[in-house]
């Protein structure tokens, strides 16, 4: 097997590039810094390491150690080792060191891909590529024709003694055999020879394409017209008199050696630039003002499915690959974007079209164009363009995400939300009358807890195909979280309201749920809220339908119940109300409790070799392989029943948001988590807590002063001490929540942000808020170890997290496989029931290496977790 010393400092890129050469059957040491680099070489060097070939990532700026390891493969003892550059674009520096060595190649890292193929090709027994050689280093080759032996063996000293390549014939049959079997830059030709004269010969150069490159010249005893027109017609470019002086002869050489030089550092410069758009991985081409493609490099005939760029030059770009849109109807050539830049000179960046291939397939592509001058007039466009189609299947895919439901595939609640929106206005609008129903299984939690969660996932997904089976073509169904639903009828009468929500009902109950062999009675409560053209708010809409829903729990469930002022009375009463005193009751009896939940550092986790689910032990080695490293507590805040048992914050949150109380929850838990950091602070080992903080009290005031105070009290390190921001795409007032947080980490405080990669507005809060760690969405991850999309995409958000600085935390971890997995990806954390279980009480010390530090708190002890 082929052995690969692989150096770049990106760790996403070299795992990356890492696992593919690995796929393809290649031994890889990977390295981060040029100085490993160097020394791997070396070893090599000393026989202590075989090495086959080196892929490097071009650096971003020289040094002292670049050039040594530079020098060091272009050297002599290096010289068969295949080398691949990887490089971020066609750098002009890359591209010459490439061209300059023997087996050496270049990579763009958009196509990493490809890396196996590259180092595969170059390690091949007759690989190799010819180096450009600059024309000052080659001597002009001359060759003398003459019939005398004398006029030879004179000149030939003279330009031989000035630096040139001498050659000597005596004869137009032995000059022409020389110059078929030789490269000359010029012939001397004298124009006076016993069997024919220098014209023949000069005719015969000119013609054959093989030799036109030689530049010729006449030489003649005797100054005459008739010599010199003829010899100017039959091709030569000058006409030299054996009579005249050796200074003008050697003038009138040097003349024709300074257009030689000329025409090869043209030549060089094509072939340099040929060897750029040969590099390039992006397709290019060039077109007149016409439109008529002038050149393509390979990478644009490979996306274009073509063999030769002789099928394309000459014809028109329109015609060719550009003369449909996005749906491949046919476009006027006036309507096409290209074709004005084209004809108008006028440059575009960024351009989003599609190209059509040889085989009339359609390729997403991204184009920047960029005219050409030359002595300030318009000479064509330059067009360079990539296949982005990968990129636009991974923002339809977050896009997918943002908006739907794993589990269903239905519309989630953010895009529920916005959509009820859109339609409060429309009603307001129009007077037309629309619906909302609240959709709720009962006995749900029976189902799950009974038959297990996949018979749990199985029923939920057949609910969503009965409830999708009931829409008509202009309403929308979406899955609100948990065992509920939400759908919105649009344009509805007066008087058939409660049938259409009956008839949701009735399709649900018609049939039972069948798992296992044993078959369930499905039953739903459904919350109606007529919204007519009284504006109301879509707010109000929702609170009105789950107030109807819960009211229909409460008359004996498998019912439909219409909102009405008398029914919210009734239900404030009976729910807000009791959750109300309840929270204010916990807070002022301390009834709260914290737990907390081990966040622990991927790094090591390729050596893990054991398949043990035991969160004990993964997180004790974890920690063992990382033993510099913090030991990471996320604080998770439960509410004490009146039997003892622990309520998740799902039941209580909602409520505490309802009323206020958000602030004051938020406030006694940065309390109460810095009371049991102080208690750990002897701990050899640093620990560190991440705190949520809702939104509500981020866009308020005071929490600044708040935690400041606490650490003042408590003397805790501020940097022990991670702000957790959830939900923050529920931020209004985002100036406020930057000016909070730009405090809190002057403290010393580090920031993080929840649910990163669950929508586009992560990407905007990330620009927005200056965060040191983002959290992963446990939804992003389920697919993983063998869903290839899940994996790309937990990839492309490591590699935007690293790219800004950010450290990253996976939630939701279920399994050893996964969490090797999201190491290769390049996460750096994790946390999740297979690393650890929420525990009831901090460590007050953590050995380095060792033993068990104490005993997770049981599952069943900590209802909801």
């Amino acid at each position: 097997m082929n052995k690969i010393l692989l150096a770049d400092t990106s760790q996403t890129r070299r795992r990356a590039l890492s696992a593919v050469l690995s796929q393809s059957g290649y031994v890889v040491t990977a390295v981060a810094t040029l100085a490993e680099a160097f020394d791997t070489l070396q070893r090599s060097q000393l026989g202590h390491a075989s090495l086959d070939a080196v892929v490097i990532g071009w650096p971003e700026y020289s040094d002292g150690l670049v050039e040594d390891v530079f020098g060091l493969l272009h050297g002599e003892r290096f010289e068969h080792l295949a080398v691949l550059i990887m490089a971020d674009s066609s750098n002009a520096n890359a591209v010459n060191w490439r061209m300059s060595r023997p087996r050496t190649a270049l990579t763009l890292w958009s196509e990493y891909l490809e890396a196996p193929n590259a180092v595969g090709q170059l390690l091949r027994p007759n690989a190799s590529i010819k180096p450009v050689l600059s024309s000052h280093d080659e001597q002009i080759r001359i060759l003398l024709v003459d019939d005398s032996a004398t006029v030879r063996a004179g000149y030939s000293r003279l330009l031989q003694k000035h630096g040139y390549h001498v050659d000597v014939a005596e004869s137009v049959g032995e000059g022409w055999k020389k110059v078929t079997q030789q490269n000359y830059d010029i012939a001397i030709i004298d124009y006076l020879m016993p069997e024919q004269n220098g014209t023949a010969l000069i005719t015969l150069i000119r013609n054959d394409p093989a030799t036109q490159h030689i530049l010729t010249a006449t030489i003649t005893g005797t100054y005459s017209d008739a010599v010199i027109s003829e010899s100017l017609a039959c091709g030569a470019l000058e006409c030299l008199f054996k009579s005249e002086s050796r200074d003008l002869l050697l003038a009138r050489i040097a003349s024709l050696a300074r257009t030689i030089n000329d025409r090869k550092a043209i030549d060089n410069e094509r072939r340099r630039l040929q060897g750029i758009l040969s590099s390039v991985g992006e397709g290019v081409y060039g077109v007149d003002a016409e439109g008529i493609i002038q050149f393509i490099n390979p990478a644009a005939l490979d996306l274009l499915g073509y063999q030769d760029g002789n099928e394309l030059i000459g014809h028109s770009a329109f015609d060719a690959f550009h003369y449909a849109d996005e749906n491949g109807m046919p476009m006027q050539r006036a309507a096409s974007q290209l074709q004005q830049c084209y004809a108008s000179g006028s440059e575009m960046s960024a351009l989003l079209t599609r190209f059509w291939t040889s085989a009339k397939r359609g390729v997403l592509v991204e184009c920047n164009v960029h005219p050409l001058r030359m002595d300030a007039e318009q000479n064509g466009s330059v067009v360079a363009f990539r296949d982005v189609s990968a990129r636009r299947a991974l923002e339809d895919e977050l896009r997918w995400q943002a908006e739907h439901d794993s589990l269903t595939k239905l519309f989630n609640r953010g895009w529920f939300e916005a959509q009820l929106e859109q339609e409060c206005n429309r009603v307001r609008r129009t007077g037309q009358a629309a619906m909302l129903l609240f959709i709720d299984l009962d006995r749900f939690k029976y189902i799950n807890d009974t038959a297990g969660h996949v018979a749990g996932d199985r029923l939920l997904l057949e609910v969503s195909q009965r409830l999708k089976s009931r829409l008509r073509g202009s309403d929308y169904l979406a899955r609100m979280g948990g065992d509920e639903f939400a759908v919105l009828l649009t344009n509805v009468g007066a008087s058939d309201l409660m049938s259409l929500a009956d008839g949701f009902r009735r399709v649900l109950t018609a049939t039972p749920f069948t798992y296992g062999g044993k078959s369930y009675r499905i039953t739903l409560s459904i919350g109606c809220a007529k919204i007519d053209d009284t504006a109301w708010s879509p707010g109000d809409a929702m609170a009105h339908a789950d107030i109807a829903c819960h009211m229909a729990k409460r008359s004996g469930r498998n019912q439909c119940q219409m909102y009405s002022a008398e029914t919210g009375r009734l239900a404030a009463l009976d729910e807000d109300l009791g959750w109300s005193v309840r929270l204010e009751d916990a807070l002022r009896t301390n009834r709260f409790v914290l737990c907390y939940q081990p966040i622990v550092p991927l790094k090591g986790m390729e050596n893990d070799t054991v398949n043990s689910k035991n969160s004990k032990d993964i997180w004790l080695r974890q920690l063992e392989r990382n033993p510099y490293e913090e030991a990471l507590f996320e604080v998770l805040v439960r509410l004490q029943g009146n039997q003892g048992e622990l309520i998740s914050p799902n039941a209580f949150l909602p409520a505490a948001e309802r009323f206020g109380l958000m602030r004051e929850l938020d406030f006694w838990v940065i309390d109460h988590a810095l009371m049991a950091l102080r208690e750990t602070r002897d701990s050899p080992r640093p620990i560190a807590l991440t705190i949520n903080i809702s939104a509500q009290t981020l866009e308020k005031a005071g929490i600044t002063d708040f935690v400041t105070a606490k650490i003042v009290e408590y003397d805790v390190n501020p940097a022990a001490i991670v702000i957790e921001i959830i939900e923050s795409h529920s931020i209004n007032d985002i100036h406020n929540a930057q000016a909070q947080l730009t405090a809190l980490r002057a403290l010393g405080c580090r920031i993080a942000v929840d649910d990163f990669g669950t929508g586009f507005s992560t990407f905007a809060y990330l620009k927005q808020i200056e965060a040191d760690i983002l959290k992963i969405d446990g939804s992003l991850i389920q697919g993983l170890p063998h869903d290839d999309l899940d994996r790309t995409i937990i990839a492309a958000l490591t590699s935007i997290a690293e790219t800004a600085g950010k450290k990253t935390i996976a939630e939701c971890v279920e399994d050893v496989a996964m969490l090797r997995t999201l190491y290769e990806c390049g996460v750096d954390m994790a946390q999740g029931y297979v690393v650890g279980m929420p525990r009831l009480h901090l460590p007050k010390s953590l050995p380095t290496f060792g033993t068990t530090l104490f005993e997770a708190t049981p599952r069943a002890q900590i209802a909801g977790i």
